[in-house]
This record gives C-alpha cells, sequence and structure tokens, in this order.
C-alpha cells in the first residue's frame, strides 16, 4: 500500500502562485512515477504533469511555461508550483503514485483562482 498526502490547494487571484505538495508513504519503490492530475467540476480528470524517478517530466500542453514539477526522493514528496494561475487552472488537484500496474492516488486539494 501506498498512501498519498496531498498540501497547499487554497483560493488564489489569477496570476497569483501555489505550491501544492505530495508526501508518499508505505511500500514506496524507488522506481516509481508520481504526478499530477485534476478535475474541475462537471470534466474528467486529466494529466497535468508526471515527473520519474530519474527526473524525466511530462506536462500538459496546458501548463507548459507555468507550471513546474519537482521532486525530492529522499523524502519521498513530489511539488507541482504553479504560476501565472487562471482561473481555468480551478480544480481539484490529485496526487498519483505509478509502478508499473500498481496505482495510487490521493485524496485531492481544491485551487480555487477568482478574483
Amino acid at each position: 500500500q501506498v498512501q498519498l498526502v496531498e498540501s497547499g490547494g487554497g483560493l488564489v487571484q489569477p496570476g497569483g502562485s501555489l505550491r501544492l505538495s505530495c508526501a508518499a508513504s508505505g511500500s514506496i519503490v524507488s522506481s516509481n512515477a508520481m504526478g499530477w492530475y485534476r478535475q474541475a467540476p462537471g470534466k474528467e480528470r486529466e494529466l497535468v504533469a508526471i515527473i520519474t524517478n530519474s527526473g524525466s517530466k511530462i506536462y500538459a500542453d496546458f501548463v507548459k511555461g507555468r507550471f513546474t514539477i519537482s521532486r525530492d526522493n529522499a523524502k519521498n514528496t513530489v511539488y507541482l508550483q504553479m504560476n501565472s494561475l487562471k482561473l481555468e487552472d480551478t480544480a481539484v488537484y490529485y496526487c498519483n503514485y505509478r509502478l508499473s500496474s500498481f496505482v495510487s492516488w490521493g485524496q485531492g486539494t481544491q485551487v480555487t483562482v477568482s478574483s
């Protein structure tokens, strides 16, 4: 079992920044990939960014240049730095841990961008 706990969500104005954190615990295997997904009301969950244990990154087109994913392998923690936030970034953001066919999800953290 792998448990994921997200933090850092909140309310921010357009153009502002937030930093999300996700700490993993339990049966962690180092050769994993971790990432962030989001789900807005009435929409399907979508990929935001993924980072492998070696540091390779994948970003959704809609966040390129604005969001940065990083990880601290010693702390089993992944971060999402979100800059230049837009109204359409409002969603619940979920942390994801993936190792082969095993997938674990966090409980989600709300990000609201509003003026």
